[in-house]
């Protein structure tokens, strides 16, 4: 039998712009169900980097000594080079306010501490090992979901249903959205090396022919990107694990042999397939999409988290009042919201998506697909662009301004109310 039950916004996805737009709309006093189908927040090798243009946000909903309290290492400088030595050694200092570092936090930790926040609100509610499989529809209007739990099946009917369900969106799909996709030139092996306390310390990236990582210090290890060409895994796991191993460390000795040599299985190198796309329309009448359910984006720059929290508090600003208000219509799940206030956080987040999503493209095109294109048996010739940025050093202040602040940086505007709306 079918259980029904009733909220005011539906979320689909207990990622950063899931968890993010529940608890700024709970805490605006509304009442508001995340639907995750995991059972647990604990995934291998989602993205970690907390911008500070987050740190921002989350001082501005009194967590700034949460997030510090949670392990976490901060990145304050980045170096991109070959093995010969840096090409472009950059710092965060120039940044403005308090926050001038990227704080490097496990993705489960995160979403632990802002769930723990969200419960403080009697209207967040948060479903685990519910997946949600279509949606409800009513007169050309979504008006809710049915979701998959561990006691069969349910259907959830909601004012407003939001997609955050990540790039691969299921709810998205059986909407009948799909985003148009954009050119990657690579795909990236995901992996960690053991890292000694002595050992240097930060991010850095290293280039040569035909090959490219970037290494994250995270304490105990360094994670590890180590980016192919688009649809090479097949030829690089044909050959002898050696073979990676020797071309991380003729990018970056620093890891150290015995390190490397010690990732002596396939089977400890995770597979990402990379993506960049957009939807064209983010919404319908009852229903939005936001996150990578709206916009995927690529690893450069490790803006994806943090253009996603952007998303839920851009939403929650321009929705909350309507959808507290429309708590105390009985007939409330009958109609729908102004879909133009749908249309203008679409308009609000185009410009910072698109806008982001292009300067993504360009260090594509004009650096790693020309890294990864050339022969590892020629001497190494670091594309043009990279030598230009190299050569002006406000290029690349202006680049990591851009990536940790983002485009049209958000705040929260939400007032913290009781949750009836009576």
């Amino acid at each position: 039998m079918t259980r029904t039950g009733t909220t005011t916004v539906a979320i689909s996805g207990g990622g950063p712009a899931g968890i993010m737009l529940g608890l700024l709309l709970a805490r605006a006093g509304i009442d508001v169900t995340v639907v995750e189908k995991h059972g647990d927040f604990l995934r291998d090798f989602r993205g970690d980097t907390v911008h500070p243009s987050t740190l921002r946000l989350l001082d501005e909903l009194g967590l700034a000594g949460a997030i510090e309290q949670l392990p976490h290492r901060k990145v304050r400088a980045f170096e991109l080079g070959t093995a010969e030595g840096p090409l472009i050694q950059a710092d965060l200092g120039h940044l403005p306010g308090r926050y001038q570092y990227v704080a490097m936090v496990p993705q489960w930790d995160f979403l632990t501490l802002l769930v723990d926040h969200a419960k403080r609100y009697p209207g967040f509610g948060l479903l685990m090992n519910a997946e949600a499989t279509e949606t409800i529809e009513e007169n050309g209007a979504v008006r809710g979901i049915r979701y998959t739990g561990q006691e069969g099946e349910h259907e959830l009917r909601a004012v407003l249903t939001v997609s955050a369900d990540g790039r691969h969106s299921r709810l998205r799909e059986a909407a009948g959205m799909v985003p148009t996709e954009r050119h990657v030139p690579m795909d990236v092996l995901w992996m960690r090396v053991e890292r000694h306390s002595d050992d240097e310390t930060g991010l850095y990236g290293r280039v040569g022919n035909g090959s490219m990582l970037v290494a994250f210090d995270r304490g105990s290890y360094w994670q590890v990107a180590y980016l192919i060409p688009k649809d090479g895994l097949e030829e690089i796991r044909s050959q002898p694990i050696s073979v990676l191993q020797d071309r991380m460390l003729a990018l970056l000795p620093e890891l150290g042999e015995t390190a490397v040599r010690s990732l002596d299985d396939w089977d400890r190198v995770a597979f990402l397939r990379v993506a960049l796309n957009r939807l064209d329309r983010w919404y319908r009448p009852g229903y939005l999409c936001i996150g990578d359910a709206a916009h995927a984006m690529t690893p450069v720059g490790g803006v994806g988290i943090n253009l996603a929290v952007q998303d839920a508090v851009a939403t929650a600003n321009l929705l909350a009042d309507a959808l507290y208000r429309a708590q105390g219509d009985p007939d409330r799940f009958g109609k729908t919201l102004n879909p133009e206030l749908l249309a203008r956080v679409q308009r609000r987040r185009w410009m910072p998506t698109v806008g982001t999503q292009r300067l993504q493209q360009v260090l594509q095109d004009r650096v790693i697909s020309r890294v990864l294109a050339a022969s590892p048996a020629t001497p190494l010739d670091p594309p043009l662009m990279l030598r230009v940025i190299a050569g002006a050093p406000i290029v690349p202040r202006l680049v990591i301004r851009t990536l940790m602040l983002g485009l049209r940086p958000e705040h929260v505007h939400t007032p913290e109310r009781p949750t009836a709306a009576h």
